[in-house]
């Protein structure tokens, strides 16, 4: 009978309990989690402090009697181990409730501890106003302190999945909101144009969005008694009091009642560092395709391991739920002597702001330069399903993808509808091996209420194929940036648009209905850089000049790419 002995819960730890007990009903299974909940939805937490989850327990999703009653599993929480002894196969475990300790030995063992948040140690950092969202009992104290000290102003620190989701929950809850972010941008995993849409919807739902700016200090503003305490006249209005005083980096100062750190995470890797298992390059638990650690007996997985990256297969940190759930479940196989494979992280992600989405798949562009891989891109703007029927949206999409062999490299989409299905067919396309040739002939579903004949997709996979056929020569916002003496910008907007909408400096308008008529007034010895709103009709128009004899390129997404490359924030 093997015994498998699980550290940690939640996505990879409970996962593979379950899994272990579906393989093998002679296994022992034991599950050690430090605090008091073992399976819990923690990607929830923003949503019920905000009140959209009304339940705190539907976010309890497997308990210690749940996990005995079904499936046999010895689960014992607030157990805390130690160390690990690998030459002994044991741990050293504390209660943390007796506070007294034992060992307990293993055959097999999953590691799962996950990650930790990032709290830089600056002064103030751990008030009792300044707290991070991990876990179940942190979510308890910010829902505390929004009850009892009744906050008028939060600041959230940093701008990634956690940050951006909790500052939709307090706005939810009507306080006012800054959040400070490091970078030039939020959402790392997405390129900065597309970020630059998340950007004006803060600001547009009243977010004081501070980038570039970090927090160098919390300072405490105590409570002065008022002068109504003193003098008993209590018919004076008092004035606005924060708790706190935030020092930032920009060296500006930051009058606010609570803040919430969502600067990041770091895979925990304590008790492996030091039991002897070998590290990746990124600080994370090394493992093999088979979740195996340095130690043939002992497994790793979730936020705490590093695995291939799916595009270039080097080690890489990705903390997301489903690929944790996948991969606790194949190192169960595995620990029970099955012969499963990982087969790496894409990194496909979603995350919802206010009434839109934005989700990616793969590699962004920034990581593409940074390693320097080479890539083409192209930009697709057009409606979630068809433009007649009710409740359509904009999406904006962009795919990258290598310029030789048509692979797709990376995708990202934003927009209010329909931006998840279309970056799982990216994602499912990418894991398959498709091209973007590929993606022209994918047959999804259509109806007026759900998609458009030529999906989104489609679309996109026939415009980056045009580019690779050398049916199309695109040109980007860049280009429009270095322009040479040998180069001309040509907009085929009508003239509405251009005071509507904006325009370029510099380049001549001439309305796609007119162009065919005035190719007199276009020189043949310069490049035409032409467009339109969104792409379309610099496609027709670069057509039509191509055939007569002009040097042109089309700029991809068109103004609306523009648009938001040149947006400042």
């Amino acid at each position: 009978m093997t015994k498998i002995v699980i550290i940690g819960g939640v996505a990879g730890g409970a996962s593979a309990a379950a899994r272990a007990r579906r393989v093998s009903e002679k296994a022992e299974i034991i599950m050690l989690e430090r605090g008091e909940f073992v399976s819990f939805a923690n990607c929830g937490l923003p949503y019920h402090i905000s009140g959209e989850i009304e339940s705190r327990d539907s976010l309890l999703l497997q308990t210690p009697e749940s996990f005995k009653s079904r499936f046999n599993i010895d689960v014992r929480v607030f157990n805390e181990v130690i160390a690990i002894d690998r030459q002994a196969k044991q741990l050293n475990v504390r209660n943390l409730i007796t506070n007294e300790t034992y060992l307990e030995s293993y055959d097999k063992l999953l590691l799962s501890p996950g990650a930790s948040p990032i709290k830089p140690p600056i002064s103030g950092i751990n008030h009792h106003f300044v707290h991070s969202l991990r876990n179940i009992p942190d979510m308890d104290k910010v829902l505390s302190t929004l009850l009892l000290h009744k906050p008028k102003h939060a600041t959230v620190v940093g701008g990634g999945f956690i940050g951006l989701e909790m500052v939709e929950a307090l706005r939810h809850l009507g306080l006012e909101v800054s959040l400070l972010e490091l970078a030039d941008q939020v959402m790392g995993p997405v390129d900065i144009e597309m970020a630059n849409m998340l950007h004006q919807k803060l600001v547009d739902n009243g977010v004081d969005l501070r980038l570039k700016t970090g927090l160098a200090a919390v300072n405490y503003c105590p409570i002065k008694l008022s002068e109504a305490d003193n003098t008993d006249d209590y018919d004076k209005l008092l004035s606005p009091h924060y708790h706190l005083t935030l020092d930032l980096t920009d060296n500006n100062s930051l009058a606010t009642d609570l803040v919430i750190l969502a600067i990041g995470v770091k895979p925990e890797t304590r008790l492996a560092s030091e039991c002897g298992l070998v590290l990746g390059p990124l600080g994370g638990i090394a493992v093999d395709a088979g979740m195996q650690t340095s130690d043939a007996d002992i497994y790793a997985v979730g936020d705490a391991i590093e695995t291939a990256d799916f595009v270039t297969g080097k080690p890489t940190l990705i903390p997301l739920a489903g690929p944790a759930n996948r991969q606790g479940r194949l190192a169960a196989d595995n620990m029970l002597g099955g012969k499963k494979l990982y087969r790496a992280t894409q990194g496909t992600a979603i995350c919802k702001l206010f009434d839109m989405a934005i989700s990616s798949t793969g590699l962004n562009e920034k990581s593409l330069l940074k390693q320097a891989i080479p890539y083409e891109k192209i930009y697709v703007h057009t409606a979630s399903h068809a433009s007649y029927y009710p409740g359509a949206h904009p999406i904006t999409l962009k795919l990258l993808f290598c310029p030789d062999s048509g692979r797709i490299l990376g995708a990202q989409a934003a927009g209010i509808d329909g931006v998840d299905k279309r970056i799982d067919v990216l994602a499912v396309a990418q894991r398959a091996g498709m091209t973007v040739y590929d993606l022209a002939d994918l047959e999804l579903t259509y109806a007026p209420p759900f998609g458009s004949a030529r999906d989104v997709v489609n679309q996109a996979g026939m415009v980056a194929a045009n580019v690779l056929l050398g049916d199309e020569a695109v040109c980007h916002v860049q280009d429009l940036h270095h322009l040479t003496a040998t180069q001309m910008i040509v907009d085929v907007r009508n003239p509405g648009e251009l005071t509507a909408v904006g325009a370029i400096e510099g380049a001549i308008n001439i309305p796609l209905p007119e162009l065919r008529d005035r190719l007199n007034e276009l020189p043949k010895d310069k490049e035409l850089l032409v467009f339109c709103q969104v792409g379309l009709r610099g496609h027709v128009a670069y057509c039509m000049l191509v055939q007569h004899g002009f040097k042109v390129r089309n700029l991809s997404g068109g103004y609306k790419t523009y648009q938001m490359v040149n947006a400042h924030f």
